[in-house]
Formats: structure tokens, C-alpha cells, sequence
């Protein structure tokens, strides 16, 4: 099921967010769970990455995606009754990463897009490599003109700088751009920043009132090129 609120432009250049938008991160909860963890540790352990990375950039500092990853990984490992020792646990853990595939409505939801004839790129706070062995092996990664990292605009989303590098890197005016995302926190920063939003709401759950909404919300990919048809 879709939804559209405020009619704006149609937009030419997509942009799409990486981790849990595109791919399924859900096997990272048996990661946990082969170290001997809670498997719900897996959503604490993301929240937190994300959450250190949002406050070092409110700060002014820039770090590294990976460097967030492993910090926050032995922050919610630190005194659990592992199976081995937490050097080895985080190997383990992190060593999922790779593997991530994208969610069964992305192939689809992104060759429909393109086939409209807008322009695909990807904007993550991740590392590049991140979404080539992703798109990569979903076959799809053809579909896209570029794969941009938050590591090249030295500011992560959802600071406004994040997404203007996106807009200077491909030569777009905000107001042509929609970003595609799982995170209201990102579809939140879009909107500010000028862009159009579309919020993949996959879970049913409910949009944060404190954030600006969605322009748009599906809640499967492959629902959004007619969602952009019916403007």
C-alpha cells in the first residue's frame, strides 16, 4: 500500500539510502547468536553506531563507518558470556556485513525506477564497497550512475552537507532529487536539506510526528514508480 501527500515536481535523480533501505540486515541477529549474545543485541548494536555517528558530526568530527561499527560492536559485547573471546566475536559479527543481500522488492522496485528513465545513485553513511558487493550481487548495480559515500562529503546524514555533495557530485538542484529510505531520521534530513522523500515503511510502523513527513510512502520498493506516476 502507498501513499502520496504534497504534489512537487517530478523528480529526475533518485537517491537511495543503503543499509536497511536496500539491504536485509535481519541476518545479522544470527551473528549474535553464534557468539553466544542476545540476537536482539544486532538492532541495539546499529542504533548505536548510528547514534555516535549522528553526535561526532553535531560535534564537528568525521569518522569512518567501520571505525563506528567495531566501537559500538564491543560496547554492547563487553561483559556478555561469549563463546569465545570478544576479539574473535566482533571478527565474527562484522564478518556478516558482506553478506547482506537486498530485501526481495529492491530488484524490482529499482529496475522499475529506472525504467521510468530517472537517473539512480546511492547515498550511504557506509563505505562504497559496502553497496558495489551489495548491488553487485543482486545484479542491479548496473541500474545505478554512482554509489556515493558520506565519507567523501565528510559529514554524515542526516546533516543538510550530505545531501548537497550528493546534488554538486551529480550536477542536480536539490529540488530534482528524492531520497529513498527506512529512516524517517534520514527522510527528516532530506526534507530539509530541499529534497522530495519517499519512506519505504516495510514494518508497518508508525511515522515519528516530530519529523517531516514523507512526501511519499510505500511499503515495498517496487510500489514506487507508480506512487511517482500518480505525482
Amino acid at each position: 500500500m502507498s501513499e502520496t501527500t504534497t504534489a512537487r515536481p517530478a523528480p529526475s535523480l533518485i537517491v537511495f539510502d543503503v543499509n536497511e533501505t536496500l539491504s536485509d540486515m535481519s541476518p545479522m541477529a544470527d551473528r549474535f547468536a553464534a557468539v553466544g549474545a542476545p540476537p536482539e543485541l544486532a538492532q541495539v548494536w546499529f542504533a548505536g553506531l548510528l547514534r555516535d555517528g549522528f553526535a561526532l558530526t553535531a560535534a564537528g568530527g568525521v569518522e569512518r563507518f567501520a571505525v563506528f561499527a567495531d566501537g559500538a560492536l564491543r560496547s554492547v559485547l563487553s561483559g556478555r558470556p561469549l563463546d569465545r573471546d570478544l576479539d574473535a566475536a566482533v571478527e565474527h559479527v562484522l564478518a556478516g556485513l558482506p553478506e547482506l543481500t537486498v530485501h526481495p522488492d529492491v530488484p524490482d522496485g529499482v529496475r522499475g525506477l529506472r525504467a521510468t528513465g530517472r537517473r539512480l545513485v546511492t547515498l550511504t553513511n557506509g563505505p562504497t564497497s559496502t553497496a558495489e558487493r551489495l548491488l553487485g550481487s543482486a545484479g542491479i548495480d548496473g541500474e545505478f550512475e554512482r554509489l556515493l559515500s558520506v565519507e567523501d562529503a565528510g559529514v554524515w546524514k542526516p546533516a543538510a552537507g550530505a545531501y548537497r555533495y550528493a546534488a554538486e557530485t551529480c550536477g542536480a538542484a536539490v529540488s530534482d532529487m528524492l531520497l529513498v529510505a527506512v529512516h524517517p531520521w534520514d527522510i527528516d534530513g532530506a526534507a530539509r536539506a530541499g529534497l522530495g522523500t519517499a519512506w519505504v515503511n516495510r514494518t508497518g510502523a508508525p511515522y515519528p510526528p516530530y519529523f517531516r513527513p514523507p512526501q511519499h510512502t510505500v511499503t515495498r520498493l517496487d510500489e514506487l514508480p507508480a506512487a511517482l506516476d500518480r505525482g
